[in-house]
Protein backbone atom coordinates (compact mmCIF):
# COMPACT_ATOMS: atom_id res chain seq x y z
CA UNK A 1 0.00 0.00 0.00
CA UNK A 2 1.24 3.48 -0.88
CA UNK A 3 1.07 6.02 1.94
CA UNK A 4 -0.16 9.48 0.98
CA UNK A 5 -0.27 10.84 4.55
CA UNK A 6 2.00 10.91 7.59
CA UNK A 7 -0.72 9.13 9.55
CA UNK A 8 -0.83 6.17 7.20
CA UNK A 9 2.95 6.10 6.83
CA UNK A 10 3.42 5.80 10.61
CA UNK A 11 0.76 3.09 10.85
CA UNK A 12 2.41 1.12 8.03
CA UNK A 13 5.79 1.55 9.75
CA UNK A 14 4.37 -0.09 12.88
CA UNK A 15 4.49 3.01 15.06
CA UNK A 16 1.92 3.45 17.83
CA UNK A 17 0.22 6.65 16.70
CA UNK A 18 -1.64 9.43 18.48
CA UNK A 19 -4.31 11.59 16.88
CA UNK A 20 -6.04 14.61 18.38
CA UNK A 21 -9.33 16.39 17.76
CA UNK A 22 -10.27 19.96 16.83
CA UNK A 23 -13.77 21.42 16.67
CA UNK A 24 -14.60 24.43 14.48
CA UNK A 25 -17.63 26.11 15.99
CA UNK A 26 -20.26 28.59 14.82
CA UNK A 27 -17.79 31.27 13.77
CA UNK A 28 -15.81 32.71 10.88
CA UNK A 29 -12.70 33.21 13.04
CA UNK A 30 -10.53 30.09 13.17
CA UNK A 31 -7.56 31.67 14.91
CA UNK A 32 -8.28 29.88 18.20
CA UNK A 33 -8.62 26.55 16.39
CA UNK A 34 -5.33 27.01 14.55
CA UNK A 35 -3.53 28.13 17.71
CA UNK A 36 -4.94 25.11 19.54
CA UNK A 37 -3.41 22.80 16.94
CA UNK A 38 0.10 24.26 17.10
CA UNK A 39 1.11 22.80 20.51
CA UNK A 40 0.21 19.31 19.25
CA UNK A 41 2.59 19.39 16.30
CA UNK A 42 5.24 16.73 16.92
CA UNK A 43 3.02 14.95 19.44
CA UNK A 44 -0.11 13.96 17.51
CA UNK A 45 0.58 12.76 13.97
CA UNK A 46 -2.75 14.22 12.81
CA UNK A 47 -5.88 15.86 14.22
CA UNK A 48 -9.50 15.19 13.33
CA UNK A 49 -11.52 18.25 12.37
CA UNK A 50 -15.14 17.60 13.26
CA UNK A 51 -18.02 18.00 10.80
CA UNK A 52 -21.12 19.48 12.45
CA UNK A 53 -20.69 17.33 15.60
CA UNK A 54 -23.98 16.27 17.19
CA UNK A 55 -25.60 17.96 14.17
CA UNK A 56 -24.69 21.46 15.29
CA UNK A 57 -24.44 23.93 12.38
CA UNK A 58 -20.75 24.86 12.61
CA UNK A 59 -17.97 26.11 10.35
CA UNK A 60 -17.12 23.91 7.37
CA UNK A 61 -14.76 21.12 8.39
CA UNK A 62 -13.26 21.21 4.90
CA UNK A 63 -12.23 24.85 5.22
CA UNK A 64 -11.08 24.37 8.81
CA UNK A 65 -9.01 21.30 7.91
CA UNK A 66 -7.23 23.19 5.17
CA UNK A 67 -6.47 26.22 7.34
CA UNK A 68 -5.16 24.06 10.20
CA UNK A 69 -2.78 22.29 7.83
CA UNK A 70 -1.68 25.54 6.19
CA UNK A 71 -1.31 27.74 9.25
CA UNK A 72 -0.49 25.30 12.06
CA UNK A 73 1.47 22.68 10.12
CA UNK A 74 -0.71 19.93 11.60
CA UNK A 75 -1.88 17.15 9.31
CA UNK A 76 -5.65 16.78 9.53
CA UNK A 77 -8.26 14.05 9.29
CA UNK A 78 -11.18 15.70 7.55
CA UNK A 79 -14.46 14.38 8.95
CA UNK A 80 -17.17 14.02 6.32
CA UNK A 81 -20.73 12.99 7.19
CA UNK A 82 -23.59 11.78 5.05
CA UNK A 83 -26.47 13.21 7.07
CA UNK A 84 -26.13 16.64 5.41
CA UNK A 85 -25.09 15.78 1.84
CA UNK A 86 -26.10 13.69 -1.17
CA UNK A 87 -23.53 11.89 -3.33
CA UNK A 88 -23.01 14.95 -5.54
CA UNK A 89 -22.02 17.12 -2.58
CA UNK A 90 -19.92 14.33 -1.06
CA UNK A 91 -18.06 13.81 -4.34
CA UNK A 92 -17.49 17.55 -4.66
CA UNK A 93 -16.10 17.75 -1.12
CA UNK A 94 -13.74 14.81 -1.60
CA UNK A 95 -12.39 16.38 -4.80
CA UNK A 96 -12.09 19.72 -3.01
CA UNK A 97 -10.26 18.10 -0.09
CA UNK A 98 -7.73 16.55 -2.45
CA UNK A 99 -7.23 19.83 -4.30
CA UNK A 100 -6.50 21.54 -0.97
CA UNK A 101 -3.88 18.94 -0.05
CA UNK A 102 -5.85 17.00 2.56
CA UNK A 103 -4.71 13.38 2.84
CA UNK A 104 -7.10 11.73 5.32
CA UNK A 105 -10.91 11.55 5.47
CA UNK A 106 -13.03 9.98 8.21
CA UNK A 107 -16.24 8.73 6.58
CA UNK A 108 -19.24 9.09 8.91
CA UNK A 109 -22.96 8.48 8.56
CA UNK A 110 -23.59 11.33 11.03
CA UNK A 111 -26.08 12.06 13.80
CA UNK A 112 -29.65 12.79 12.74
CA UNK A 113 -30.20 16.51 12.19
CA UNK A 114 -33.14 16.53 14.62
CA UNK A 115 -30.62 16.17 17.47
CA UNK A 116 -28.81 19.42 16.64
CA UNK A 117 -29.39 23.15 16.95
CA UNK A 118 -31.34 23.38 13.67
CA UNK A 119 -33.81 20.51 14.09
CA UNK A 120 -35.94 21.72 11.19
CA UNK A 121 -33.17 20.84 8.72
CA UNK A 122 -33.87 18.09 6.21
CA UNK A 123 -31.77 14.96 6.69
CA UNK A 124 -30.19 13.58 3.52
CA UNK A 125 -28.56 10.15 4.03
CA UNK A 126 -28.24 9.47 0.32
CA UNK A 127 -25.24 7.32 1.35
CA UNK A 128 -24.09 5.90 4.67
CA UNK A 129 -20.54 5.50 5.98
CA UNK A 130 -20.10 2.16 4.18
CA UNK A 131 -21.11 3.54 0.78
CA UNK A 132 -19.14 6.75 1.34
CA UNK A 133 -16.05 4.67 2.08
CA UNK A 134 -16.68 2.64 -1.08
CA UNK A 135 -17.17 5.83 -3.11
CA UNK A 136 -13.94 7.41 -1.87
CA UNK A 137 -11.93 4.27 -2.61
CA UNK A 138 -13.38 4.09 -6.14
CA UNK A 139 -12.31 7.70 -6.65
CA UNK A 140 -8.79 7.00 -5.35
CA UNK A 141 -8.18 3.49 -6.71
CA UNK A 142 -10.14 3.51 -9.97
CA UNK A 143 -10.30 7.21 -10.78
CA UNK A 144 -14.09 7.20 -11.17
CA UNK A 145 -17.05 8.49 -9.18
CA UNK A 146 -19.86 6.37 -7.80
CA UNK A 147 -21.59 6.35 -11.19
CA UNK A 148 -18.41 5.23 -12.92
CA UNK A 149 -17.70 8.66 -14.46
CA UNK A 150 -13.96 9.29 -14.95
CA UNK A 151 -12.12 11.82 -12.78
CA UNK A 152 -9.30 13.96 -14.19
CA UNK A 153 -6.39 13.73 -11.74
CA UNK A 154 -8.04 11.43 -9.14
CA UNK A 155 -7.59 12.21 -5.43
CA UNK A 156 -4.75 10.61 -3.47
CA UNK A 157 -5.87 10.22 0.13
CA UNK A 158 -6.83 7.68 2.80
CA UNK A 159 -10.26 6.90 4.23
CA UNK A 160 -10.97 5.91 7.80
CA UNK A 161 -14.16 4.90 9.59
CA UNK A 162 -15.60 4.86 13.10
CA UNK A 163 -16.77 2.05 15.39
CA UNK A 164 -18.49 2.14 18.77
CA UNK A 165 -17.13 -0.38 21.32
CA UNK A 166 -20.01 0.58 23.64
CA UNK A 167 -22.67 -0.72 21.24
CA UNK A 168 -25.11 -3.31 22.55
CA UNK A 169 -25.04 -5.81 21.00
CA UNK A 170 -21.39 -5.25 20.10
CA UNK A 171 -21.39 -7.97 17.46
CA UNK A 172 -23.80 -5.99 15.28
CA UNK A 173 -21.39 -3.04 15.37
CA UNK A 174 -18.46 -5.27 14.39
CA UNK A 175 -20.46 -6.75 11.50
CA UNK A 176 -20.98 -3.19 10.30
CA UNK A 177 -17.23 -2.59 10.67
CA UNK A 178 -16.58 -5.69 8.54
CA UNK A 179 -18.73 -4.15 5.80
CA UNK A 180 -16.65 -0.98 6.05
CA UNK A 181 -13.47 -3.03 5.72
CA UNK A 182 -14.82 -4.71 2.59
CA UNK A 183 -15.73 -1.25 1.24
CA UNK A 184 -12.08 -0.21 1.61
CA UNK A 185 -11.59 1.35 5.06
CA UNK A 186 -7.89 1.87 5.84
CA UNK A 187 -8.04 2.81 9.52
CA UNK A 188 -10.58 2.88 12.35
CA UNK A 189 -11.13 5.35 15.18
CA UNK A 190 -13.39 4.23 18.01
CA UNK A 191 -15.96 6.04 20.09
CA UNK A 192 -14.79 6.94 23.59
CA UNK A 193 -13.93 4.14 26.00
CA UNK A 194 -12.66 4.33 29.58
CA UNK A 195 -11.95 0.72 30.48
CA UNK A 196 -9.81 -2.09 29.07
CA UNK A 197 -12.75 -4.51 29.24
CA UNK A 198 -14.34 -2.58 26.35
CA UNK A 199 -11.10 -2.67 24.37
CA UNK A 200 -10.65 -6.39 24.95
CA UNK A 201 -14.26 -7.15 24.00
CA UNK A 202 -13.87 -5.13 20.81
CA UNK A 203 -10.81 -7.06 19.66
CA UNK A 204 -12.27 -10.43 20.66
CA UNK A 205 -15.17 -10.05 18.21
CA UNK A 206 -13.00 -8.11 15.74
CA UNK A 207 -10.73 -11.15 15.47
CA UNK A 208 -13.67 -13.57 15.19
CA UNK A 209 -14.64 -11.77 11.97
CA UNK A 210 -11.06 -11.67 10.69
CA UNK A 211 -10.89 -7.88 10.49
CA UNK A 212 -7.43 -6.49 9.78
CA UNK A 213 -7.97 -2.72 9.61
CA UNK A 214 -5.75 -0.88 12.14
CA UNK A 215 -7.70 0.48 15.12
CA UNK A 216 -7.09 3.66 17.11
CA UNK A 217 -8.87 3.60 20.49
CA UNK A 218 -10.78 6.76 21.39
CA UNK A 219 -10.28 8.33 24.83
CA UNK A 220 -11.74 11.51 26.28
CA UNK A 221 -9.87 13.34 29.08
CA UNK A 222 -12.25 15.85 30.67
CA UNK A 223 -10.99 19.30 31.63
CA UNK A 224 -13.50 19.75 34.47
CA UNK A 225 -16.32 18.03 36.33
CA UNK A 226 -19.03 19.87 34.37
CA UNK A 227 -17.77 18.40 31.09
CA UNK A 228 -17.55 14.93 32.64
CA UNK A 229 -21.06 15.11 34.10
CA UNK A 230 -22.57 16.34 30.82
CA UNK A 231 -20.76 13.67 28.84
CA UNK A 232 -21.87 10.93 31.22
CA UNK A 233 -25.52 11.99 31.11
CA UNK A 234 -25.96 13.06 27.49
CA UNK A 235 -23.75 10.99 25.18
CA UNK A 236 -25.63 7.81 24.25
CA UNK A 237 -23.88 4.54 25.00
CA UNK A 238 -20.96 6.06 26.89
CA UNK A 239 -20.57 6.31 30.66
CA UNK A 240 -17.75 7.81 32.68
CA UNK A 241 -16.53 5.46 35.45
CA UNK A 242 -18.15 6.42 38.75
CA UNK A 243 -14.86 6.56 40.63
CA UNK A 244 -13.43 8.99 38.05
CA UNK A 245 -16.57 11.14 38.24
CA UNK A 246 -16.32 11.25 42.02
CA UNK A 247 -12.66 12.32 41.96
CA UNK A 248 -13.44 15.06 39.43
CA UNK A 249 -16.39 16.21 41.52
CA UNK A 250 -14.17 16.55 44.59
CA UNK A 251 -11.70 18.57 42.53
CA UNK A 252 -14.54 20.88 41.44
CA UNK A 253 -14.97 21.94 45.07
CA UNK A 254 -11.46 23.44 45.26
CA UNK A 255 -12.01 27.18 45.54
CA UNK A 256 -8.71 28.40 44.12
CA UNK A 257 -9.05 28.44 40.33
CA UNK A 258 -5.39 27.72 39.56
CA UNK A 259 -5.21 24.92 42.11
CA UNK A 260 -8.45 23.43 40.79
CA UNK A 261 -7.14 23.49 37.21
CA UNK A 262 -3.90 21.81 38.26
CA UNK A 263 -5.84 19.14 40.14
CA UNK A 264 -7.97 18.36 37.07
CA UNK A 265 -4.79 18.01 35.01
CA UNK A 266 -3.23 15.71 37.59
CA UNK A 267 -6.33 13.49 37.72
CA UNK A 268 -6.51 13.17 33.94
CA UNK A 269 -2.81 12.46 33.50
CA UNK A 270 -2.80 9.80 36.21
CA UNK A 271 -5.90 8.01 34.91
CA UNK A 272 -5.19 8.18 31.19
CA UNK A 273 -1.46 7.53 31.32
CA UNK A 274 -2.15 4.15 32.91
CA UNK A 275 -5.02 3.50 30.51
CA UNK A 276 -2.99 4.34 27.40
CA UNK A 277 -0.12 2.13 28.56
CA UNK A 278 -2.60 -0.75 28.86
CA UNK A 279 -4.01 0.03 25.40
CA UNK A 280 -0.47 -0.13 23.99
CA UNK A 281 -0.28 -3.76 25.16
CA UNK A 282 -3.41 -4.63 23.16
CA UNK A 283 -3.85 -5.03 19.39
CA UNK A 284 -4.57 -1.30 19.00
CA UNK A 285 -2.33 0.64 16.61
CA UNK A 286 -2.86 3.96 18.32
CA UNK A 287 -5.00 6.24 20.45
CA UNK A 288 -7.35 8.99 19.35
CA UNK A 289 -7.45 11.67 22.07
CA UNK A 290 -10.76 13.55 21.92
CA UNK A 291 -9.93 16.40 24.26
CA UNK A 292 -11.07 19.50 22.38
CA UNK A 293 -9.65 22.67 23.93
CA UNK A 294 -7.40 20.75 26.33
CA UNK A 295 -4.16 20.85 24.35
CA UNK A 296 -1.93 21.05 27.44
CA UNK A 297 -3.25 17.74 28.74
CA UNK A 298 -2.98 16.01 25.35
CA UNK A 299 0.60 17.12 24.88
CA UNK A 300 1.67 16.14 28.39
CA UNK A 301 -0.11 12.79 28.20
CA UNK A 302 1.61 11.84 24.94
CA UNK A 303 4.99 13.02 26.25
CA UNK A 304 4.62 10.93 29.40
CA UNK A 305 3.60 7.80 27.54
CA UNK A 306 6.59 8.24 25.23
CA UNK A 307 8.87 8.68 28.25
CA UNK A 308 9.52 12.34 27.49
CA UNK A 309 7.63 13.84 30.42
Amino acid sequence: MEAYSNLMQEILNGKFVFTGELEPEKTTDLNELVEGAKPLVGYAVACNVTDNPQSMAYMSSLVASYLVQRDAGMETIYQLRCSDRNRLALTADVLGAAALGLKNILALTGDHVSLGDNPGAKAVYDLDAVLLTYMIRKMVDEGVDLAGKPIHEPPKLHVGVAVNPNADPLEAEIIKLKRKEVAGAEFVQTQVVYEMEKVDSLFEIYNQYGIKVPVLIGIFPMKNYGVADYFDKNIPGVSVPKELLEILKMASEITDKKERKEKYLEINLEYFENFVRDIMKSEAKGVHVMAVGYEQMVRELIARVRGEG
